[in-house]
C-alpha cells in the first residue's frame, strides 16, 4: 500500500505508498477486534529492532502476528493444514472479547486524505482502504494477529496442488439491502476489479493487476483478451471455485486486501461513476452520510457476524482532519497517530497522553527509488553512486529523532519468518564520488537533471542537501497532489520518488515481488532482472519455509546490489487511544476493522 498517509497500497494497495504523512492517522490501515490497547512498562527491546527505536516498543507485540510465518498458518481452525498443503480451512474462530459496552456508541477518528476513494476495485491508498475495510467485505479477511480467517466464506478447501481454493459461503451473510450475497456476486465483483474498462483500458494498473493477479485468465482479463475471468467459477449459489496459475503460498492473505471486496452488481449498475457513495455494501457499516470534509457511518444490523457494537462512526477528512493531534488533545477524535515531532512530550513520563500511547513497528518501508529506464538513473554507476552518499544510520536517528528502525534491506525486520536483514550498499562518500566519475556520464558536471518527486515527503529534502554539498549534484526536489502522484507512480512517470510502502498482508512477497518483479503494476522503478524474477517466482511456490525465506533473501541481495532504490528506514507507530475506546487492536499494518470496537465510558 502506498502512503504517504501509508499507502498498503493497495492494495493491495498499491499497496502503493505514498510519503508518509506522520502528522496523519495515515492510513492506520484501519483492525479487528480483541482487546485494549493497554500501556506497559516497556519489555525487552526485539532482537530485530535497532537503536533507540527499541527501546521504545511497549505495546503492541509485533510476535503476535508469527503465525502468519511464510508457508505458515493462515488462520485456519487448530489441526488443519496450512495454505498452499492441501486440506480444508474450517470457519475462524469466533471472537472471544465480550463487549462491555456503556455509553453512547459513536467513535470519530480523522483521516488526512482530502481524496477517498470510495470504489473498493480502485483503492489504491491506505486511507481509501480502511474506508474500504468498513463499507465491504471479502472471502477472507485478516484476523488481530494478521492471520488470514474465512470472512464472507464460511469455509475454505484447498486442493492438494495448492492451485484450487474453493469457498462456501456463509448462509446469513447479505447486502445491506438484506440481499443474499451469492456465488454470482463474487464472480462478478472479481472480474470487475479486474475489467481494464475501469481504467480506460489500462489494466496493468488496476490494482486487481496486482492483488488478483494469479487467478488463472487474470493476466487476458486484464489485457482486455477476455470477457471473463477463466479461474472463477460459480459452482452452485454459495460456492466459488477460484483455480490459480501456478501455486501460491500468500493467495490467502493476498485475498484479503479490499478489491476483492464483493459489491452488488445491481448497485454499480445503476449508480454510475458515483455507485460507491450509496453503495448497497457487504460490509459491517453502511455510508450514511458524505460532506465536503466528513463521512457518517452507521452499523449494519444484519451483518453476518453480528451488528457492530458502535452505533456510528464519524470520519474526518481533508481540512477538517488537519492537525489531529489538536484534535485528539481537543476530545474532537478518539484516536490518532503522534508525529515524529510530537513524540517527545507523550513518551515522558509525565505526560498525561503517555497512559494512552501505544507503541508499535510498522510492516513498512520508506525509500527512495529510481527509475531506472529513465536519465540518469539508467545507469548503475549513478545509482551506486546516489546511494552510498546518503548517511542512512544518521537518517534515522538524527533526522528523525531515533523514532523510527534505520532500514537493514527492503523487508521489515519484523516481518514474520525472518530474520530478513539484508546489505545496502554502505555509507562511503570515497565510493561514491568514483561511482559517478566512472559513470558514463563522467561525474556530476555532465550529468542530465536528476530529480526526485514526492508529496511533501522530508527524505528527499535532506537528499538535495546531501548530494549538492558531497557530490556537486543539484538534485530538484518537486512536490505533488496526492491523486496526481498515484497516477504518476502508476504511469512510471517519475524519474525517482519518495514513497513510503505498507504492507497490505505480512508476507515477503508484499515488498520484493509487487515493487521489483518485472510487469508487477506496483513495480515503479521499471527495474527488470531476470535471475529476481526466477527467485520470486519459486518462492511463490515453495511450501517449505526456509527454502522460501531463502529464495527472497537471494532476490533482496540482487535488488539491493543493483542499488535499485536507497532503503531508508521503517516506520515505528506511536497510537494515541482515548481510554474509553476498548476492543481496538493496534497491528503491524495498522487498525484494520473496527467493528469489533465499542465505547465504555
Amino acid at each position: 500500500m502506498t502512503g504517504y498517509s501509508r499507502m498498503r497500497r493497495t492494495t493491495p494497495m498499491l499497496l502503493l505508498v505514498a510519503l508518509l504523512l506522520l502528522s496523519t492517522l495515515g492510513a492506520c490501515t484501519l483492525g479487528g477486534a480483541a482487546s485494549t490497547p493497554t500501556t506497559a512498562s516497556p519489555p525487552p527491546a526485539p532482537t530485530n529492532i535497532s537503536g533507540a527505536a527499541a527501546s521504545a516498543i511497549v505495546a503492541t507485540p509485533v510476535g503476535a502476528a508469527t503465525r502468519s510465518a511464510v508457508g505458515g498458518d493462515v488462520g485456519a481452525t487448530p489441526g488443519t493444514p496450512p495454505a498452499g498443503v492441501g486440506g480444508p480451512i474450517l470457519t475462524a474462530p469466533s471472537r472471544t472479547t465480550r463487549p462491555t459496552p456503556r455509553g453512547e456508541q459513536g467513535l470519530t477518528l480523522a483521516l488526512g486524505s482530502a481524496e477517498l476513494t470510495f470504489d473498493p476495485a480502485l483503492v489504491r491508498d491506505a486511507n481509501s482502504s480502511f474506508l474500504a475495510r468498513q463499507l465491504f467485505r471479502g472471502l477472507v479477511r485478516l484476523d488481530d494477529d494478521l492471520n488470514a480467517v474465512p470472512d464472507l466464506a464460511e469455509r475454505i478447501a484447498i486442493s492438494d496442488d495448492g492451485q484450487t481454493y474453493t469457498f462456501t459461503l456463509r448462509a446469513n451473510a447479505v447486502f445491506h439491502d438484506g440481499k443474499a450475497i451469492d456465488a454470482t456476486a463474487v464472480k462478478y465483483s472479481l472480474e470487475r476489479a479486474t475489467d481494464p474498462a475501469l481504467v480506460g483500458g489500462r489494466g496493468a494498473q488496476l490494482p486487481g493487476a496486482t492483488y488478483l493477479g494469479d487467478i488463472l485468465g487474470a493476466q487476458d482479463k486484464l489485457a482486455g483478451r477476455a470477457a471473463t475471468l477463466q479461474g472463477v467459477r460459480a459452482t452452485d449459489a454459495r460456492t466459488v471455485e477460484i483455480r490459480l496459475d501456478a501455486p501460491k503460498a500468500y493467495f490467502l492473505m493476498k485475498l484479503s486486501y479490499p478489491v476483492s471486496s464483493i459489491v452488488d452488481e445491481a448497485n454499480v449498475r445503476a449508480g454510475g461513476n458515483a455507485w460507491a457513495r450509496k453503495a448497497n455494501g457487504s460490509g459491517p457499516f453502511i455510508l450514511d452520510r458524505v460532506t465536503a470534509d466528513q463521512l457518517g457511518l452507521r452499523r449494519f444490523e444484519r451483518f453476518y457476524a453480528g451488528a457492530p457494537t458502535l452505533e456510528r462512526v464519524t470520519i474526518l477528512y481533508g481540512q477538517a482532519a488537519g492537525s489531529p493531534m489538536n484534535l485528539y488533545e481537543g476530545g474532537r477524535i478518539d484516536f490518532t497517530r503522534v508525529p515524529i515531532s510530537s513524540a517527545d512530550r507523550v513518551l515522558v513520563e509525565n505526560s498525561p497522553l503517555r497512559a494512552e500511547l501505544t507503541v508499535t513497528p510498522s510492516l513498512s518501508l520508506t525509500y527512495i527509488g529510481f527509475n531506472v529506464t529513465v536519465p540518469p538513473y539508467d545507469d548503475p554507476a549513478v545509482r551506486r553512486a546516489f546511494v552510498q552518499a546518503i548517511n542512512r544510520e544518521r537518517l534515522a536517528t538524527v533526522s528523525l529523532e531515533g523514532k523510527a528502525a534505520q532500514a537493514a534491506g527492503i523487508v521489515p525486520p519484523t516481518m514474520p519468518g525472518g530474520p530478513w536483514l539484508g546489505q545496502p550498499l554502505p555509507y562511503d562518500l570515497a565510493a561514491a564520488r568514483a561511482a559517478l566519475a566512472s559513470s558514463r556520464y563522467g561525474g556530476a558536471a555532465s550529468l542530465p537533471r536528476a530529480s526526485i518527486y514526492g508529496v511533501g515527503g522530508t527524505l528527499a529534502v535532506t537528499l538535495r542537501k546531501v548530494y549538492a554539498r558531497d557530490l556537486g549534484v543539484p538534485l530538484e526536489v518537486v512536490s505533488v497532489d496526492w491523486p496526481e502522484y498515484l497516477e504518476g507512480l502508476s504511469a512510471r512517470a517519475y524519474p525517482a520518488f519518495e514513497i513510503t510502502w505498507i504492507a497490505d498482508y505480512p508476507d515477503p512477497e508484499n515488498f520484493l515481488a509487487l515493487l521489483f518483479r518485472t510487469g508487477s503494476g506496483e513495480n515503479h522503478t521499471g527495474y527488470s532482472n531476470p535471475e529476481v524474477d526466477r527467485l520470486l517466482a519459486a518462492a511463490a511456490g515453495e511450501r517449505d519455509p526456509a527454502r522460501r525465506r531463502a529464495l527472497y533473501l537471494d532476490a533482496q541481495r540482487i535488488i539491493l546490489d543493483d542499488a535499485v532504490i536507497i532503503p531508508a528506514y521503517h516506520s515505528i507507530d506511536y497510537t494515541l487511544v482515548k481510554p474509553h475506546v476498548k476492543g481496538l487492536p493496534l497491528t503491524p499494518l495498522g487498525v484494520l476493522e473496527l467493528d469489533g470496537a465499542w465505547i465504555e465510558r
